[in-house]
């Protein structure tokens, strides 16, 4: 079964913490796949992406660049996984399609935002009901996060 992650956003916005979560992976060698629910959307968080950090790298394209299945990390709005990805993030209410296909999918989900949050709570039941192993991160007032399921 799939490793489901649901990071809960208390402390900062989506541009804050995204960076440290997707360097991470590529420092473990993951290729991931990053959804989110519009092109709009997609292109700022590509943007934002190569200037988060004056002093940092992270290599990543969108699924509309050149050489998308090149990229070890990639931005999407479709449930395609171009880059032979691992890892899905799910991101700003993006829904999933087959969860199977990845080792983990992380959910990160602005808690300020009811329409996230309910669905963010709505994919908990259904991915539990279904065996998948679930955790639950929540932003510490630092911003850390913390492990509460």
């Amino acid at each position: 079964m799939t490793e489901v992650l649901f990071y809960h956003l208390t402390e900062s916005k989506l541009e804050e913490a995204l960076p440290a979560l997707l360097e991470k992976s590529v420092e473990r060698g993951w290729r991931v796949v990053l959804q989110t629910v519009g092109e709009a959307r997609r292109d700022a968080l590509d943007q934002h992406l190569w200037t988060y950090r004056e002093e940092s790298f992270l290599p990543h394209g969108t699924d509309q660049g050149e050489m998308a299945e090149h990229q070890p990390v990639l931005l999407t709005v479709t449930d395609a996984n171009h880059n032979g990805a691992t890892v899905r993030f799910l991101v700003d209410g993006a829904e999933p399609a087959d969860l199977s296909a990845y080792e983990r999918v992380v959910f990160l989900f602005d808690g300020y935002d009811a329409a996230q949050l309910s669905g963010a709570r709505g994919h908990w039941k259904v991915l539990k009901a279904q065996g998948h192993q679930l955790t639950y991160w929540q932003q510490s007032q630092e911003g850390r996060w913390v492990k509460k399921a």
